[in-house]
């Protein structure tokens, strides 16, 4: 069930994304009287083969233009008169231009167009963060108010320990991304009353990028049961959902950390524990098995913990107007450290390009209950990387399209034809060579 909502998300968020994209041009090219001949939300065939399984769900004319949802659940497109798009029509282009077509216009109007999609998803990523701002605000864990729980190896030789408190940084996440991102050296933290600096261990960027589940830097946190599935050797031991382990024999716990080191001396036992359950204190037998492990998922969601009182909270709100430059300065850090991530994957000593993801990857990011402030966050997310996908000067992206037409405007003559094939098969095949890869990742992820 899980899946299901992550990929309901993930499909209605780029539909939106897909359709607004393509309204973009849509609009720019009725703004120069260029005929439109189709408007589609996903693919009326199986792309990238356009004469291959052609129907859609549904279409209808208005005008000039069929207005369809295609059956490839994947994409969308609009036909652009005069244009070789996903449609791949090169039979029309053999005709003489006529003046309602895309190549009938002068090069800078033939710019607008092109790049209407991009503009649209820029603005939507703004827009998008503006309400979620305004809305939701922003609400983290602070560092202030929390020690942090170390249980890598490296970062342990390196100096920290579980119980320091971070200095120089808000939240864990915004120390993360510095180190990922920004090349950061050292980190300073608070302990017993002392400040530390401590240097970060010379792989710790591949290491962070090679296991993306794994907590550095995070705050401690109590055990709360957060799920308890049948297969569990607790199933039946009286846990409930939410419980909080406060007690295992007679050594007291707080946090989760406590829990892992506790349960090392007790293998294949079982063993009295208490749980905090609602305003009570409840005994139960747990049982331990030969690794030490009690087959219990904690309850890992520091908003959930919160509510519990559990976990310290700030929320920043913010005022209509105050959002928009909250929102602003959201979309424009988004697509800045993409841009740092975008590079990162092209530097082999990273190991970055092998987390490269595809919908998989994508579906992942989503929450697995439906939560609209996590899905409208994502949303504007991937509304900027679209936007700068696309931007790329790729040939049959928006991009390649972009860097055809700016030639032809510093040289006065656009590409010959034969160029213009070849780039675009050299960009057909880098476009599906980039598919194959980022979706065969998620496959070999899934299976090994």
């Amino acid at each position: 069930m899980e899946w299901v909502v992550k990929i309901g998300q993930l499909l209605l968020s780029l539909s939106i994304l897909v359709f607004l994209h393509e309204w973009g041009h849509y609009i720019t090219a009725r703004i120069f009287k260029v005929r439109v001949e189709k408007f589609y939300l996903f693919f009326d065939f199986l792309f990238p083969m356009p004469n291959v399984a052609k129907f859609s769900i549904f279409k209808f004319k208005r005008g000039d233009t069929e207005w369809g949802l295609g059956w490839f659940p994947l994409g969308g497109y609009v036909k652009i008169a005069g244009m070789i798009d996903e449609s791949a029509d090169k039979e029309a282009m053999k005709q003489p231009p006529k003046p309602d077509e895309f190549r009938s216009k002068k090069a800078w109007q033939r710019l607008i167009i092109i790049l209407g999609g991009i503009t649209v998803n820029l603005i939507l990523g703004v827009l998008i963060f503006w309400m979620v701002k305004f809305i939701w605000g922003d609400r983290y864990v602070p560092y202030s108010e929390a020690t942090i729980a170390v249980s890598d190896s490296t970062l342990l030789e390196a100096g920290f320990k579980t119980g320091d408190k971070i200095v120089d940084y808000k939240w864990w996440g915004d120390l993360v991304n510095n180190i990922i991102l920004n090349d950061v050296k050292n980190v300073r933290v608070e302990r017993a009353g002392d400040t530390l600096n401590f240097a970060l261990p010379t792989d710790i960027v591949k290491d962070i990028i090679a296991n993306p589940r794994a907590a550095y830097f995070e705050p401690r946190m109590p055990f709360v049961v957060g799920d308890l599935e049948l297969k569990s050797i607790n199933y039946s031991s009286g846990l409930k959902v939410k419980d909080q382990i406060v007690q295992i024999d007679t050594i007291p716990i707080q946090y989760f950390d406590e829990v892992k080191a506790t349960l090392a001396g007790y293998k294949g036992k079982v063993v009295e524990a208490k749980v905090k359950r609602e305003n009570a204190i409840v005994d139960v037998k747990l049982n331990v098995n030969d690794k030490g492990l009690i087959e219990v998922a904690a309850l890992g969601n520091y908003r959930e913990l919160h509510k519990m009182n559990l976990m310290p909270e700030v929320h920043v709100t913010y005022g209509f107007f105050e959002a928009l430059p909250a929102g602003f300065n959201a979309a424009v850090k988004t697509i800045v450290d993409y841009v740092k991530q975008f590079k990162l994957i092209f530097t082999p000593s990273t190991g970055a390009y092998k987390q490269v993801g595809g919908f998989g990857g994508m579906a992942k990011m989503f929450p697995g209950e439906w939560d609209w402030e996590a899905f409208w966050r994502m949303t504007a997310i991937l509304s900027l990387v679209l936007a700068f996908m696309n931007f790329l000067p790729i040939p049959m992206l928006d991009g390649g399209y972009m860097m055809f037409i700016l030639w032809e405007m510093i040289t006065g003559k656009p590409p010959g034809e034969k160029f213009m094939t070849i780039a675009n098969n050299i960009g057909f095949f880098i476009v599906m060579a980039l598919l194959v890869y980022a979706n065969g990742n998620d496959i070999l992820k899934a299976i090994f």
